[in-house]
């Protein structure tokens, strides 16, 4: 069974950091890309960010872009997200998801339960 469970998101003052953890198990973790996505209160599912399946290979949203780093240890089967200068509009949920491309698209098979991120003075 594919179980990803996401920790470390919690309460931070603008221009902080956290770091996301997603420990995942139930599949070959070193075969999959990994992403995170978020949803922020009363919006829809924004992708942040996506590492391909050796960690060599990243890609992120313009909104995180130079300020969040996604990167992998797949020797312990974890995807993190270490999140700088962070501001209020960054408060979501946070969720990792396995991904694949499809066509062309980014897709998600899996996802985690989800951690909350809130930027707040």
């Amino acid at each position: 069974e594919v179980q990803l469970v996401e920790s470390g998101g919690g309460l931070v003052q603008p221009g902080g950091s956290l770091r996301l953890s997603c420990a995942a198990s139930g599949f070959t973790f070193s075969s999959y890309g990994m992403s995170w996505v978020r949803q922020a209160p009363g919006k829809g599912l924004e992708w942040v960010s996506i590492i391909n399946n050796g960690g060599d290979s990243t890609n992120y949203a313009d909104s995180v872009k130079g300020r969040f780093t996604i990167s992998r240890d797949n020797a312990k089967n974890t995807l993190y997200l270490q999140m700088n200068s962070l501001k209020p509009e960054d408060t979501a949920v946070y969720y990792c998801a396995k991904s694949f491309v499809l066509a062309g698209a980014r897709k998600f098979d899996y996802w985690g339960q989800g951690t909350q991120v809130t930027v707040s003075s």
